[in-house]
């Protein structure tokens, strides 16, 4: 199925379109998402969208047409997709190729947007002042209200009251598209196979900030280190690489270089019992890896590996309140060759750099997401 939110800003589109995602089974994404992607690739396509972007122009309809067909091309939006904020024009509506099955258009008046954006929303961005907001309705309506009339002429307009509360919009958006919810769910697309996400990388890389951005998605987590430092806590030593070093080698030498996943084991099992998609935080060698595949034969383990420059990562290591003498050549080292790590990060199955702000890693991170979800 695919999908097409269209409103003024405030009318709910990220709320619906979030929601929807999940009930349906298909990712949710704004054109905004595709163009800042983009923009980060040393491509000459996005050097093109970046210096485009930043002189504050509009990418142009053909160019625009061109770089949304082609992103959702990819195999993760095969079954369908939610967009928003495209198409915006008429030209962008009529030359779009990839069949558009409804266009859902939440109606709210100028008012309430300007109400709930200014006066209602706690985190109001610097650009949403009131004469930016009005002039941005403005353009909404010179641009997109001859794009509704071409979707209600081919008879895919389902126009909403968006003015209600989520829940009945969420339930007549459902209705329009000849759905309903049945026990709180929908029933139209299952995952058929499990899958582990193991994330994987250096100290300091980020994997817990990874891990709780899994975690906001609602996805159940094994962490392998905690075994490592739960010991040490327990028994009141140091959290210093010396200390880590020798747990370490004592619990390989005892289960070999797979301990942390075969003492993790029940554990996974019963995550997985939750979900049909799990967070492994901080898998480390690459025998841990292979055992997951060997005990999980019918689970999917995709390796995600966290990267990020030395000279951040140390730094980030050095603010840490707790352990943060952990860090350094040798550390770095003997998780690359002592324990093995350096397979799980050559063979990652995504890498994902950290080395900019938060919100540029959560982008990341929500593409390798819905790619790894909705990707049988």
């Amino acid at each position: 199925m695919k999908l097409v939110l269209i409103g003024i800003q405030g009318s709910g589109k990220s709320t619906q379109g979030n929601l929807l995602s999940k009930q349906l089974g298909i990712p949710y994404l704004s054109t905004g998402h595709i163009f800042r992607q983009l923009a980060k690739e040393k491509t000459a396509l996005g050097h093109y969208i970046k210096v485009v972007m930043n002189t504050g122009l509009l990418i142009p309809d053909e160019k625009t047409i061109e770089i949304v067909n082609s992103y959702l091309s990819r195999p993760e939006y095969k079954k369908g997709y939610i967009l928003d904020g495209f198409p915006r024009t008429l030209s962008q509506a009529k030359e779009y190729s990839n069949n558009v099955d409804k266009v859902i258009y939440l109606k709210i008046p100028d008012k309430e947007a300007i109400y709930r954006l200014v006066y209602r929303n706690s985190q109001v961005r610097e650009d949403e002042t009131i004469p930016a907001i009005k002039k941005r309705i403005e353009q909404f309506k010179k641009f997109t209200i001859p794009v509704l009339e071409y979707y209600k002429k081919v008879k895919k307009l389902a126009e909403i009251d968006g003015t209600q509360k989520i829940e009945t919009v969420n339930e007549e958006i459902l209705k329009s598209l000849g759905k309903r919810l049945v026990k709180n769910k929908i029933e139209s697309w299952q995952m058929k196979n499990k899958k582990i996400i193991a994330v994987v990388g250096l100290p300091g890389v980020g994997k817990s900030d990874a891990t709780d951005f899994f975690k906001s998605k609602g996805l159940p987590t094994v962490s392998f280190g905690e075994i490592i430092n739960e010991y040490i806590d327990k028994n009141h030593l140091p959290h210093v690489e010396k200390t880590h070093k020798k747990i370490r080698l004592e619990l390989r030498q005892k289960h070999g270089m797979a301990a942390l996943a075969i003492m993790n084991e029940r554990k996974i099992k019963e995550a997985m019992k939750k979900s049909m998609v799990i967070i492994i935080d901080g898998l480390r060698s690459w025998q841990e890896y292979l055992y997951l595949k060997k005990t999980f034969p019918k689970v999917k383990v995709y390796l995600l590996a966290i990267y990020a420059d030395k000279h951040l990562r140390w730094a980030r290591l050095l603010k840490r309140v707790k352990r943060n003498k952990l860090y350094g050549e040798k550390r770095d080292l003997d998780e690359l060759l002592g324990i093995n790590m350096a397979p799980t990060i050559a063979y990652a199955d995504f890498l994902v750099k950290n080395n900019f702000s938060i919100i540029d890693f959560h982008d990341k991170l929500d593409e390798v997401y819905r790619t790894i979800f909705y990707l049988e």
